[in-house]
């Protein structure tokens, strides 16, 4: 049932934090990952609470705001992204009070609050599936194929492996890309778009500052839902239009949020913001989610998913800032979240490489946004038993739960199912686990040699990944010429990338042995020890560096 709060507040009241406008073209975003950021009550699972406990230790990050996975009423089929009360916090995570108490908190610190929302997908559980005759006024319901409708209506595969039509005993099926808990609603029903509108407001009201927009690009399907005449569907995703994702149709319900999201601004005196969590095939497809009438912000996962190669990397920031330029919005970066491998692990080069690879990215332009405990230097968990693993991805498709497919080989035709790696509860103190995550375990374990990784072991360590972050942002803040604005390629040996900023400028030798530069002004920040001298300056392999010039 929907919650309300005992002593509701005005939104006024509740406002976040006012920099002026534009604030989000520049700001850097921490990612919390609720059940895996801090246990207030000691059941092993991240809460509201927990988080609310630890903002000082965001605020004195140097973050301009933090954005919240989902806590929502949810049977967790899919870590909450299975939605069955948009307007209740599950009890897992606390209550309507405690989302309150953390945005006042998180306002209070001068952090903005960005909050999920989930449109593509509800959970089974939600009242409209509940009911079937309701279930099929409001999600994509179709005949199936075959003499007796027993195939599924196309050949669609989920995103999890597997067919994505689960058959119902009514002998229709229903169409999910996620998991058969995740049922797809109909966005040709104009109840749903009213009720997702109902749903902004409500969050808006109790003082969020946006909102991030889970599979922005899947809500409208090509009209017959055609066949893609292949399989492995999800490799397809962000290399070229699916019929299920990223069509034209969707960029209408952007535009109505949009106008949403900018007339309540205008009625509360604040900027509230729309953020696109959008797989597409280029840079200049992605731009379309954030030209000037649609959303704010869109993540860079072409930026994510290049290699450390120069040649590669200022590719892609190229076509990126192009791209977004040309329709008057800033780019976002990024480089690890809840749902890939964390980057220390996935660029190849370890820590070094990691540290390399945040440095570069805050010096662009743009905003960025960081995922819990990479400013740790967390490394992706790849050894965790079967038994541990809740990803769902991780048993559909696969014989025995085992990571294996039926043919043997790794990964199954949807995700890899080892995003639980990346969501490992963080380490706060102590040498054992659960490091001070709550007085209780942890609903993931925790590796045995993260002791030296956790925050207090760091704090105050001059070389240690945290500081690292700290300086960073620190610089970030107060340097005009980082963040949004212009940047220019300066001339550089093969194997390092240079650009200048307005009075800084940053260096990256992505090459795994050194390189020597003509000294070009001040160090200010580097990720590991330059040397410099007679003119020159060398830089270690796999390294970035921050000049004032």
């Amino acid at each position: 049932m929907t919650q309300e709060l005992t002593s509701p507040s005005p939104a006024p009241q509740a406002a976040g934090p006012d920099r002026g406008q534009g604030w989000w073209r520049d700001a850097v975003i921490y990612q919390v990952y609720v059940r895996s950021f801090a246990d207030s009550d000691g059941d092993g699972v991240g809460d509201l609470r927990g988080v609310r406990e630890r903002l000082p230790y965001l605020k004195d990050l140097g973050v301009d705001a933090v954005w919240l996975t989902p806590f929502y009423s949810s049977p967790q089929a899919d870590g909450g992204y299975d939605v069955a009360d948009y307007r209740a916090v599950d009890p897992l995570f606390g209550d309507l009070q405690d989302a309150d108490a953390l945005i006042r908190a998180a306002h209070a610190l001068d952090l903005r609050v960005i909050v999920d929302v989930v449109p593509n997908h509800t959970s089974d559980r939600h009242p409209w599936f509940q009911d079937p005759d309701l279930a099929r006024q409001r999600y994509v319901f179709r005949p199936g194929k075959g003499e007796n409708g027993e195939l599924p209506p196309n050949d669609w595969e989920s995103v999890f492996g597997g067919p994505a039509w689960t058959r119902t005993d009514r002998g229709d099926w229903y169409l999910h890309l996620f998991a058969p808990e995740q049922p797809d609603l109909d966005w040709e029903r104009p109840e749903v778009h009213e009720e997702f509108a109902a749903i902004l407001r409500f969050w808006l009201d109790l003082g969020v500052d946006g909102f991030r927009v889970d599979v922005a690009h899947g809500m409208v399907k090509a009209p017959g839902l055609p066949d893609i005449g292949r399989g492995e569907q999800a490799r397809l995703i962000g290399s070229q239009v699916l019929p299920f994702f990223d069509q034209d149709g969707v960029h209408a319900i952007h535009r109505a949020w949009r106008r949403l999201l900018d007339g309540y601004g205008e009625a509360s005196g604040r900027e509230v913001i729309g953020v696109a969590e959008a797989w597409a095939p280029s840079s200049e497809r992605l731009a379309l989610y954030v030209r000037p009438d649609e959303l704010h912000q869109a993540f860079n996962f072409q930026f994510l998913s290049t290699p450390w190669d120069a040649g590669a990397l200022r590719g892609v920031i190229d076509s990126s800032l192009a791209a977004t330029v040309a329709v008057g919005a800033p780019t976002t970066w990024v480089l690890s979240n809840h749902d890939v491998v964390r980057h220390t692990t996935r660029l190849g080069g370890g820590l070094a490489r990691a540290r390399a690879a945040t440095l570069l990215m805050l010096a662009l332009p743009g905003s960025a946004y960081l995922y819990q405990g990479e400013e740790l230097g967390l490394p992706e968990v790849t050894d965790l038993p079967p038994e541990a693993r809740q990803d769902p991805a991780f048993f559909r498709g696969r014989v025995g739960g085992d990571g294996q497919s039926g043919d043997g080989c790794s990964g199954a035709s949807g995700q890899d199912g080892f995003r639980d790696g990346c969501r490992v509860p963080l380490p706060w103190d102590g040498t054992a686990p659960p490091y001070g995550f709550g007085p209780g375990g942890s609903w993931l374990p925790q590796p045995a040699d993260w002791g030296p990784l956790s925050v207090a072991a760091q704090t105050g360590e001059p070389a240690s990944t945290l500081e690292l972050y700290r300086g960073a942002l620190e610089l970030r803040r107060r340097l005009p010429g980082l963040g949004d604005g212009e940047m220019a390629w300066q001339p550089a040996p093969e194997g390092v990338l240079a650009f200048r900023r307005p009075g800084v400028l940053c260096t990256v030798n992505v090459h795994a042995g050194e390189a020597e530069i003509p000294l070009p002004g001040e160090l200010l920040l580097a990720s590991a020890a330059v040397t410099t001298g007679d003119g020159t300056a060398v830089l270690p392999g796999d390294s970035c560096s921050w000049w004032a010039i």
